[in-house]
């Protein structure tokens, strides 16, 4: 049910002479602050116990730094300036939203067929008989005109490599012969034929000589892993020629194997020459695509995603929410709960406003003004017409937020549950249904993640929420916290619970949940937008070469190895199949500096290596190719830093002289590239192109960095902990290096006026105190000893200045703080690293507090005011005047845990009492309260905690989450023990609720006076005897309190109806990550137990 606003007024009348003007003064003020009225700019959120009158210009400044910010809504006002747009829908007609049409005098042997293309998968070419195989890889994709394309490319063999036989007979053809007949047999027919070629293995060197392979081709493309399967468990036993552990070469995927083989990059653009692809029969066509064509691989043409082909086609982005009526206390299950409406936005990639907006609803709904709305008697018709509509409007990529794993398997189960047969086929396979099959997803990178996967042929999936988790780090995932974070606004949540309620009653409440669904629908599309996601896995796609879908359904290994095939194609290497399986093989990693601890008010020097460990890789020609041994050494006669190098590792490999190894080629292409673009995005003025030039540069920053940590997975395709452990190696001594040059060339007796000191160092940066205070100079300094120091590495190794702390305070390894300057005239900003400001399992207060304290110490210079907040901080905590939102700590829900964790154990709790809970993957937010019972039992749910008047434990937050952080930040300024000092308080206590049995069982309770708290006796009213006499003052006091509440409520009330946009109704949010939400809460339970109170004067 929903809040009401209103609580009624006490009407009583009491022998004071100034009672009638206060309660004259209370009412009015009661009206003048109805719904509707302006709120006031800041709202208290930790008030105090004791008594005030009511205060017009809300909470005390300080109170603010504890405070979340609310903006208007404008979404509304945004649907009114797109209006215009819809002028040419208005009659409702879905052939409107269709594609432009196709010339009627298209021939295919005059016009070359180019497009871009978007998903590629294995499939069988039906009704096509090639003289070589049925097997094809469909690409799909759109053309610059934007008509959708369906090519299939077919006669591609797969295969693999195995070493030749060292025997006399394994190079006669007619031997040959009888192995692929004797395969065959074997193999029910599955072996194309065998070439005998020259290579070279990746994997160590050898002096350059390329040995004999055979590459075997396959007739059917799976049957690779099988051949593969046989050869290395030695199950071929033709002429002894293969024994146990044979080593076979190159095995990826089909598809990825033909992208490679003809140069094609996820995102790409292709050309069909005219005369050399066939249009499909109509009678034979699959697909829904407006060209689907076949093609042989040798005809295509790939185009290099640069220069005039880095354009993005006109692709169609349809972003959709969905709302379910659920039951009382039930999350909504498809089986039993109807979907009751379906929002959709939909635009071109690059346009500035969508041009379709529309919701299907079920059951009649008002207008809603730029948008339009189709009303559906039953259930059934809107989920199929829902269904034309995807067919119609035909999008390329499917994005929402969620939509993987709740509502595109919602829709599914639920068109089951009804029996919409023709629902479950909106691909662009015309016969290939949707199905959902559940996986879970774990790597080192992402963590571990239960999903639900649906395929839906030839069009891109972009959940908004799975690229959020992959690439930020939020303390909330939600679409209100994520919304608020990056576009700085938030939306109205309706709780499941309430959107029954809506659905049920009339045009106007299911006209609200539209435009609340509607709004759901066009966040994802703005959050793809700003955070340039569509953009940025196009280049990332681009540049490692693998297809779109690969980005998100996959982890980061994939990536590096299409490259590393890429460039093995080209140079006659080829990659050994090496099993994946976990080591315990340890490498040391980065050296950091032992820091200087401290607070420094003289400027900091930090140098900076660019892209370190591609950097060394490339300089000391480390790769699979370049790593020999002692033995190789010898035979070969090397010698040493000449013809080969050993690390500080102590592994061996040669220098450029003799090889050059491929995994520094690829890092010098990369790390050029994105020079070429970074250079072109300083030049180029069209927005659009600036973004995809910014998402190019950054795809290929990552790209260079990610190769590194591909060679130290041990569960990988192709780890090698030489490479991994020698790249640390060497960090390690550059590090120590420039610590050591530093200090030795800026000293007294080189002629400078201090002696340098390195106080920190860590990974690829070091830190340095040049002793001057004059900021400008010891910026000099640093770029002067960056050039010094990089004149002593082979190059490309760099060492550059690029910033300075002043001031700046050094907490411990990974933990400092200052201010950032990269220009003597203003700094840039105020920089953390690892405290528990930036940190996700901390609470709120803890990044709140900290913030004001590094504002006060760093930016005021105001020591002895950072320590008064932190004092009145604790003074708040322990009086309990902090807003719980404040107190949420929220966590993430792993599948499985050695020993109990609050959130998980709140997690199963709030399952069994709730009947839903979060899901693995999710995080838990919780509280701790009071109590004696173990930790991981005292989290609860903060909601749970308000309603219910439970207390949480103040001992807990200052001691385990407030007091380390903050005394690490001022312990270096005024020492250890006043520090500690600070965080001495007297017992608590903590109301711990009612307690029943033992002794407790025999207490009755009896009411108190509400002056003196002293035990009522039988008959008396709310005061004792002794307190009769000031009855007047008290209720006055009493009436001051009620009147506080009701106005604090009411502007508690009017932001949240600024936020959903609609000064005129209910309040229904039940957003969890705002803080008006927590506060509302409270204030309105306060509000009905004071006028409880009241009524019993």
């Amino acid at each position: 049910m929903s809040e009401k606003r209103s609580l009624p007024m006490v009407d009583v009348k009491i022998d004071d002479e100034d009672t009638p003007q206060l309660e004259k003064k209370i009412k009015r003020q009661s009206i003048d602050h109805g719904v509707g009225s302006e709120p006031v700019s800041t709202i208290e959120i930790i008030p105090s116990d004791s008594f005030r009158k009511y205060n017009s210009q809300g909470f005390k400044a300080k109170d603010t730094d504890l405070m979340g910010t609310q903006l208007e809504s404008t979404f509304e006002q945004e649907l009114s300036q797109m209006e215009h747009d819809m002028a040419d829908q208005e009659e409702h007609d879905l052939s409107s939203f269709e594609r432009k049409k196709l010339p009627t005098d298209f021939d295919p042997s005059l016009y070359d067929i180019s497009f871009q293309q978007i998903d590629a998968e294995q499939n069988v070419l039906n009704g096509i008989k090639d003289e070589n195989t049925s097997t094809v890889v469909r690409f799909f994709g759109v053309t610059s005109e934007g008509h959708s394309v369906l090519c299939n490319v077919t006669g591609f063999k797969n295969y693999l490599y195995v070493p030749a036989p060292n025997s006399s007979d394994a190079n006669d053809q007619e031997q040959i012969n009888k192995f692929v007949h004797y395969l065959n047999e074997t193999f029910d027919h599955a072996i194309d034929s065998i070439e005998v070629v020259s290579k070279q293995s990746i994997w160590g060197y050898s002096g350059g000589t390329k040995l004999p392979f055979w590459k075997i081709y396959v007739t059917y493309p799976h049957m690779v892993n099988k051949l593969r399967t046989a050869f290395e468990r030695g199950h071929l036993s033709f002429n002894s020629w293969f024994s146990n552990g044979t080593t076979t070469y190159d095995n990826i995927a089909y598809t990825l194997r033909l992208m490679v083989d003809c140069g094609i990059v996820g995102m790409s653009w292709i050309t069909l020459p005219k005369g050399k692809y066939s249009m499909i029969e109509p009678n034979n066509r699959v697909s829904s695509c407006q060209l689907e064509v076949s093609i042989n691989y040798r005809n295509l043409i790939a185009h290099p995603a640069e220069g005039d082909w880095s354009y993005t086609a006109p692709l169609r982005i349809m972003s959709f929410d969905i709302e379910c009526a659920g039951r009382i206390g039930v999350f909504p299950e498809p089986e039993y709960d109807p979907v009751i409406q379906i929002a959709n936005v939909v635009s071109i990639a690059g346009a500035k406003k969508p041009f379709i907006r529309n919701v299907f609803t079920l059951n009649t709904c008002s207008p809603i003004t730029g948008s339009m709305i189709f009303s559906h008697a039953t259930e059934e018709e809107m989920l199929s017409n829902w269904r034309n509509f995807i067919i119609k409007v035909d999008p390329d990529v499917i994005i929402g937020y969620n939509t993987t794993n709740f509502d595109i398997p919602y829709l599914l189960n639920r068109a089951k549950a009804l029996k919409v047969n023709d629902f479950p086929y909106f691909g662009r396979l015309k016969t290939v249904k949707q199905e959902i099959k559940e996986s879970v997803f774990s790597s080192k990178a992402y963590g571990t993640r239960e999903t639900k996967n649906v395929n839906i042929d030839g069009r891109l999936q972009l959940d908004l929420l799975q690229f959020i988790q992959r690439e930020y780090k939020l303390r909330s995932y939600t679409l209100n916290a994520v919304s608020a974070h990056f576009l700085g606004e938030q939306k109205e949540d309706v709780h499941y619970s309430i959107i029954s309620d809506l659905q049920n009653g009339d045009s106007e409440t299911r006209r609200r949940l539209a435009v609340y669904c509607l709004k759901d629908a066009y966040l994802p599309l703005r959050l793809m937008e700003k955070l340039m996601a569509l953009v940025n896995y196009t280049e990332m796609a681009r540049v490692t070469g693998v297809p779109f879908s690969y980005l998100l359904a996959r982890g980061q290994q994939i990536k590096v190895v299409s490259q590393l095939f890429r460039k093995c194609l080209e140079i006659d290497t080829v990659i050994p199949n090496m099993q994946s399986q976990a080591s315990d093989d340890q490498y040391e990693g980065a050296t950091v500096i032992e820091p200087i601890r401290g607070y420094y008010d003289v400027p900091i020097a930090t140098l900076d290596f660019n892209s370190l460990y591609p950097s060394i890789m490339m300089a000391h020609n480390l790769c699979y190719t370049t790593l020999c041994n002692k033995a190789t050494v010898e035979r070969l006669n090397l010698k040493i830093d000449e013809d080969y190098v050993i690390t500080p590792n102590g592994d061996y490999f040669v220098t450029t002289k003799r090889r050059r190894g491929i995994l520094p080629i690829i890092l010098d292409e990369l790390i050029s590239a994105r020079k070429r673009a970074k250079k072109d995005l300083r030049d180029e003025k069209d927005p659009f192109k600036r973004d995809v030039l910014n998402g190019r540069q950054l795809a290929l920053k990552i790209s260079a960095n990610s190769v590194y940590g591909f060679t130290g997975a041990t569960v990988g395709k192709l780890p090698c902990l030489a490479i991994s452990s020698s790249v640390t190696a060497y960090g390690r001594t550059m590090i120590l290096k420039t610590k050591t040059a530093v200090q030795e060339k800026y000293c007294i007796k080189n002629g400078y006026k201090h002696d340098a000191v390195v106080v920190y160092g860590d990974t690829d940066s070091v830190m340095v105190k040049f002793g001057t205070t004059d900021l400008k100079e010891a910026m000099d300094l640093g770029t002067e000893a960056a050039k010094y120091v990089s004149t002593l590495f082979k190059h490309p190794i760099n060492l550059e200045f690029e910033k300075a702390y002043f001031p700046y305070l050094l907490i411990n390894k990974k933990r400092y703080a200052g201010l950032f300057w990269t220009n003597p005239d203003k700094f840039d900003k105020l920089d953390q690293k690892g405290l528990a400001s930036v940190r996700r399992d901390s609470c709120s207060l803890v990044s709140i507090v900290m913030n004001k304290v590094l504002k006060k110490i760093l930016i005021e210079r105001n020591v002895d005011g950072a320590l008064a907040f932190v004092r009145e901080t604790i003074n708040d905590i322990l009086h309990n005047r902090v807003d719980i939102s404040k107190l949420i700590i929220s966590k993430t829900l792993a599948p499985n845990y050695t020993n109990p964790q609050p959130h998980a154990v709140l997690a199963e709790r709030m399952k069994r009492r709730e009947g839903v809970g979060p899901n693995v993957g999710d995080r838990v937010d919780y509280v701790i309260i009071g109590g004696n019972d173990k930790l991981y039992n005292r989290a609860e749910d903060p909601l749970f905690v308000l309603e219910n008047n439970i207390q949480v434990d103040s001992r807990y937050y200052l001691t385990n989450q407030l007091q380390n952080p903050i005394i690490s930040i001022v312990a270096p300024i005024i020492g250890d023990k006043q520090a500690n000092g600070m965080f001495v308080v007297k017992s608590i206590k903590i109301n711990t609720g009612s307690q029943k049995g033992g002794l407790m069982s025999f207490i009755k309770k009896v009411e108190a006076c509400k002056s003196c708290k002293g035990p009522l006796r039988k008959g008396e009213g709310p005061l004792c005897s002794n307190c009769l006499a000031r009855s007047g003052e008290l209720y006055i006091k009493a009436l001051y309190d009620v009147r506080d509440l009701e106005e604090k409520y009411s502007r508690l009330w009017t932001q949240c109806q600024r936020c959903a946009g609609n000064l005129h109704s209910e309040v229904l949010c039940s957003n969890k990550n705002c803080d008006i939400f927590y506060m509302r809460v409270k204030v309105k339970k306060e509000l009905q137990e004071k006028v409880e109170q009241l009524s019993k004067w």
